[in-house]
């Protein structure tokens, strides 16, 4: 069996590489580890979601198509805003500890430099920067969420 330090070495290998498959044989060991690449990423980003759950919750299916009937109404506001993306694979933090404050917050304003999460990834906390001004008018995350690279964590007025 593979001792778990070394696959995890492995796995920090394969993303400081952005390698998307290893495969690794000697004697007694085997492994293969493959990840999406970022065209896989995007066709799975783009391709449309057909999920499960309205079957096996029949209630939610009027609530999905009054939430579509009111996004074309929404949309109107959201026009000119920008989307700060997750840089990275990892989990997403809004503040430094449980018990501290959040980053930011909806109606906060940020600079360039302003830090407005932490992304954890394999165990190391990455501090996001806005790298916009503006004011915070969405956050599309939950803290503790799981967040996929490029996928929007706030929406920003620009200044």
């Amino acid at each position: 069996m593979i001792d778990i330090r070394k696959l995890k070495e492995l796995i920090r290998l394969m993303v400081a590489n952005e390698l998307t498959e290893l495969d690794l044989r000697d004697d007694q060991e085997q492994v293969t580890l493959r990840r999406p690449g970022p065209e896989q990423v995007t066709q799975i980003m783009q391709a449309p979601m057909a999920v499960a759950a309205p079957v096996a919750a029949p209630v939610a299916a009027p609530v999905a198509a009054a939430a579509a009937a009111a996004a074309p109404a929404e949309a109107a506001p959201d026009e000119g805003l920008i989307a700060i993306e997750s840089p990275m694979v990892g989990t997403f933090y809004s503040s430094p500890s449980p018990d501290k404050p959040a980053f930011v917050s909806v109606g906060g304003s940020v600079t360039a430099d302003t830090v407005i999460c932490l992304v954890e990834a394999m165990k190391i906390f990455n501090e996001i920067k806005a790298e916009t001004n503006g004011t915070i008018e969405k956050v599309m995350v939950n803290s503790g969420d799981a967040i996929e690279f490029g996928q929007p964590l706030f929406m920003v007025r620009p200044a």
